[in-house]
């Protein structure tokens, strides 16, 4: 069967209820989270470019080895700066395995208060810490708290919204990190301006302000339907959640699909287990493979070199604040565009108008650094312009596709049985992809240079094929009836039936 015949329509929207003013509200205080997790990987990347004097403070060898490195490219090379980043990557995948176990045996909310509460903590240590040993520490908590938080709050998210919005409701989460990310930037600018070494500390302690906010507000949020019948804990105040968040009594239809999908849980022990299994195999691929896509498809690469351009066309000292607002506002702009569409185009169609115009402008924009772009990081004026363009057309391509979609499209395609688990597997391989590129990158934009776009246009050409034979669309259906879609998909259908004849994959080998 052709792909793109595999897709047959389903009942999308089939649950009464409507956008309430209290859904909203519990779903803003959720995506706290995002603005953490934005914050701090902004932090990561972005103290690195403070003063001299706090390089020096912070990192004495890595400021004498950046003296003595004679060329522009190679400068941020340095494994010491890549550990330093690394620490955070290799703390949050960790933590979202565990947050697996924490989020199926005592719910949603409970998780994102551990994950404020280590970020808060994380964030007074590492801004206070008289050692570059307390600054990795709180490093290593700041990771453990945002895995937690990635782990739990798209989850809640899918399964607090209705199918008709779920899109829109999920995307909140990546505008809260790309507002993360802006704040990151706009602060690490204003302590390089300042005269005390001490700044980068100012600018690790402030995460401790989405921290607490989060971890004081989901205190105050309702656990979601699904975790409270998955739980088997209290079916009347699952009945009550679900009419609050509706707006409406008639909650039986959604009732009855959460309740049938609980009657399918399995003990913690089996989770991981059990997305092994052949009937899951589709799901397990995705939660590998989308994460990975979302990290080799570019973004490191374009945001290297966008105050390169920023500085050729003329900003001079301001080209890192200007670098912020491009990417600022090009991201909320994009994902705010996205939310406004995904619920009626799909998630299919985002993903391969994205990647397309995230390929042409990669390799449009690889083509002029090629042939501009001088060692010494000089390019006229126009080419400069011409270039940041084309930045700015990938960013936009990402901030309705990749960016977004990477987080949304994962949190919603889980029976609940599995969730947990396959919701940290995604958020791990999210950070160890991340933790991977930081430790390589580097190197290959050191050696490559501006080769390095067609290398990651290569990535973008294979995600966008990816995305076309393997994902269906998800778009309006119920979470609870998400397994009807691969049975309906040319390939998975295949694996899935596979199961149906037996009772595990390994029957065979056994």
């Amino acid at each position: 069967m052709p792909p793109h015949l595999a897709i047959r329509p389903l009942e999308t929207n089939p649950y009464n209820g409507r956008m309430t003013p209290f859904l909203v509200l519990t779903c803003m205080v959720a995506s706290l989270g995002g603005v953490i997790f934005g914050y701090d990987i902004g932090i990561s990347a972005g103290v690195m470019a403070t003063k001299e004097a706090s390089l020096k403070d912070m990192f004495p060898w890595l400021h004498m080895r950046m003296e003595k490195s004679s060329s522009s490219y190679c400068r941020s090379s340095s494994q010491w700066m890549s550990g330093y980043t690394a620490s955070l990557y290799v703390a949050g995948a960790m933590g979202a395995l565990v947050a697996a176990w924490v989020t199926r045996e005592f719910g949603r909310r409970p998780t994102m208060v551990a994950g404020g509460a280590a970020s808060l903590a994380g964030s007074i240590l590492a801004a206070a810490g008289p050692t570059v040993w307390t600054l990795l520490l709180g490093r290593v908590l700041l990771g453990f708290g945002v895995g937690f938080a990635n782990q739990a709050i798209p989850l809640y998210l899918s399964e607090m919204a209705p199918p008709a919005s779920r899109g829109a409701i999920n995307n909140v989460f990546q505008l809260s990190y790309d507002i993360g990310l802006f704040l990151a930037d706009l602060i690490i600018f204003s302590v390089q301006r300042s005269r005390d070494s001490w700044g980068w500390r100012i600018s690790l302690g402030m995460a401790a302000a989405p921290s607490f906010s989060l971890t004081l507000g989901a205190l105050f949020i309702p656990e979601t339907a699904n975790s409270i019948i998955q739980r088997d804990i209290d079916f009347h105040r699952a009945v009550k959640t679900l009419q609050t968040i509706r707006g409406t009594t008639d909650i039986l239809a959604e009732l009855n699909d959460i309740m049938t999908a609980g009657d399918a849980q399995v003990t913690t022990n089996q989770s991981f287990y059990r997305i092994t299994r052949c009937k899951y195999r589709p799901q397990l691929i995705m939660a590998i493979t989308i994460p990975f896509f979302q990290q080799v498809i570019g973004f490191n690469l374009v945001a290297f070199y966008i105050p390169i351009l920023i500085q050729n066309i003329g900003f001079g000292k301001n080209s890192f604040l200007m670098s912020a607002l491009v990417i600022g506002l090009t991201g909320t702009t994009s994902t705010m565009v996205l939310m406004t569409i995904v619920d009626r185009i799909g998630r299919r169609a985002m993903f391969t108008i994205g990647g397309i115009q995230m390929l042409v402008s990669l390799v449009a924009v690889g083509r002029v650094m090629m042939t501009q772009l001088s060692e010494d990081n000089e390019i006229s004026r126009g080419y400069a312009y011409l270039a940041l363009f084309l930045v700015c057309v990938y960013l936009m391509g990402f901030g309705w596709s990749w960016g977004p979609l990477g987080w949304l499209v994962p949190s919603e395609i889980f029976p609940l049985e599995i969730r947990s688990a396959g919701q940290s597997i995604v958020v791990a391989v999210w950070f160890l992809s991340a933790f991977v590129v930081a430790e390589t990158f580097p190197t290959l934009i050191c050696q490559l240079k501006a080769t390095s776009f067609f290398i990651f246009g290569g990535w973008v050409t294979m995600v966008i094929i990816f995305i076309h034979l393997f994902l269906p669309e998800t778009r309006g259906i119920a979470m609870e009836r998400m397994d009807q879609v691969w049975k309906k998909h040319w390939l998975w259908k295949k694996t899935i039936a596979v199961e149906e004849t037996q009772d595990d994959c390994f029957d065979d080998v056994t």
